[in-house]
């Protein structure tokens, strides 16, 4: 089997929600070690680690929506342009050899 051409639209939707998924990982993980982190400065009680802490802990609950959103747009960008530059390669190499069974 050879594949000589790929959906550019079809990737791209592909890789978006691929990377949306990576990145709502990675938002989940930094908001966890953000409300620690910021947990543990408010509990210091200063001014201006109260207010660090806060802060920090607002980017982390930020972070569960943002980043999946950037990750996702990233992905989709990537997959149009791997689509693209494959569906010109291909026209030069034959394509994509992919063994079945």
């Amino acid at each position: 089997m050879v594949i000589t051409k790929i959906g550019v639209l079809s990737l791209g939707k592909l890789l978006g929600l691929i990377y949306a998924a990576i990145g709502a990982l990675f938002g989940l993980l930094y908001a966890l070690f953000a409300v620690v982190g910021g947990g543990a400065m408010l509990a210091m009680g200063s001014g201006d680690s109260a207010m660090g802490g806060g802060m920090m802990m607002g980017l982390g609950v930020a972070a569960v929506f943002v980043l999946p959103i950037f990750y996702g747009i990233l992905g989709f960008i990537g997959g149009l342009l791997t689509a693209l530059f494959f569906n010109i390669a291909a026209k030069y190499t034959g394509g994509l050899d992919i063994e079945t069974r």
